[in-house]
């Protein structure tokens, strides 16, 4: 993943002292969610450069592992696009919104790798163990989560798929997707929109 632009997520205790950065600080960012909640891709684009590298930095520090976080990195801001519109200013900033967002995934992931671990210590000695109550439902609706969104980037066509993939699974920028592919800016750009719509519409969220 290239993330280009990004607050040292070492540098933040928390989603609320990360919250002063960016060019434009937390109003900036604000406006940009507001964008992308009218359907703004090059808002979103904007608001992930911003964001990217400070998600990615908590993901990593809870993770430990770099594929995983950028796994999470990406499914948070899957899930930014997604539900954006829902978004409070008055329960907290932009900023906090999405590293909590970050943190709770990154978190549901280690439980997730911890309950398969376990599972297979367990069967190693022949004793069954059952998963604890509690972390069952996080574990479920996270593998639903991800269901859903593989089942959403298979509903698109390739060439909306293979852009969407460059950009925010590859961490690409339009201009090196648009030269990779052999095609015109402009084209990258028409296919990344028409995607994300038809992604935002599958996951079950109206612009």
């Amino acid at each position: 993943m290239r993330r280009t632009v990004g607050w040292d997520a070492g540098e933040a205790s928390s989603p609320e002292e990360a919250g002063g950065g960016g060019p434009g600080g937390v109003d900036s960012l604000a406006r940009l969610l507001r964008r992308t909640a009218a359907g703004d891709l090059a808002a979103f684009e904007e608001l992930y450069r911003e964001l990217s590298g400070t998600v990615f930095g908590i993901a990593r520090r809870v993770l430990v592992d770099e594929a995983q976080a950028e796994e999470v990195c990406q499914e948070v801001f899957l899930e930014v696009w997604r539900t954006c519109a829902r978004f409070d200013r008055s329960r907290g900033t932009v900023p906090a919104w999405v590293l909590t967002i970050a943190h709770r995934r990154a978190v549901d992931r280690v439980r997730s790798e911890q309950a398969a671990s376990d599972r297979l210590a367990a069967a190693g000695r022949l004793e069954p163990e059952a998963t604890p109550r509690d972390a069952v439902p996080d574990q479920v609706e996270h593998r639903l989560e991800r269901e859903r969104v593989r089942r959403c980037l298979g509903g698109l066509t390739e060439t909306q798929r293979e852009a969407v993939r460059l950009t925010y699974y590859t961490g690409y920028t339009q201009r090196q997707a648009a030269d990779l592919l052999r095609v015109p800016l402009t084209t990258v750009k028409g296919r990344l929109r028409d995607g994300l719509i038809r992604l935002r519409d599958c996951l079950g969220v109206g612009v």
